[in-house]
């Protein structure tokens, strides 16, 4: 089963690059890759982008993710995406579904519809 950064990575690739965003988790990396004279933003997360662009790109990232989410449930059902998260999130060990949870909520899905799944139900009634 694909994953949402199987419907993801190419687009916000190809959209870092537009945007001259890039990734740097030290000094040397990101002088590296700097352009001179080009003032940049960080989000914390290590991504850098020059400061003009940042709105755009997060923008544009924003809407390749929503596209990637509807693709997602398209092809695999919810049903079949919460049970990847729950073992993604080994939630089966732990006895614990909050990080499915989190990972989920972009997915509309409520913590009863991921804890319906856990205890082996399903959410579609037939």
């Amino acid at each position: 089963m694909k994953t949402l950064n199987d419907y993801t990575d190419k687009a916000i690739s190809a959209v870092l690059e537009k945007h001259g965003a890039y990734f740097a988790f030290s000094k040397k990396q990101f002088e590296e890759k700097q352009v001179e004279g080009v003032k940049y933003v960080t989000d914390g997360s290590g991504m850098v982008c020059p400061k003009e662009n940042y709105n755009q790109l997060i923008k544009e990232m924003n809407e390749i993710y929503a596209e990637g989410v509807k693709q997602d449930i398209a092809e695999n059902g919810l049903t079949a995406i919460i049970k990847r998260e729950l073992s993604n999130y080994e939630c089966y060990y732990t006895s614990d579904i909050e990080d499915a949870v989190e990972a989920l909520e972009d997915y509309g899905v409520t913590h009863e519809q991921v804890l319906t799944v856990f205890k082996g139900g399903s959410l579609w009634k037939v």
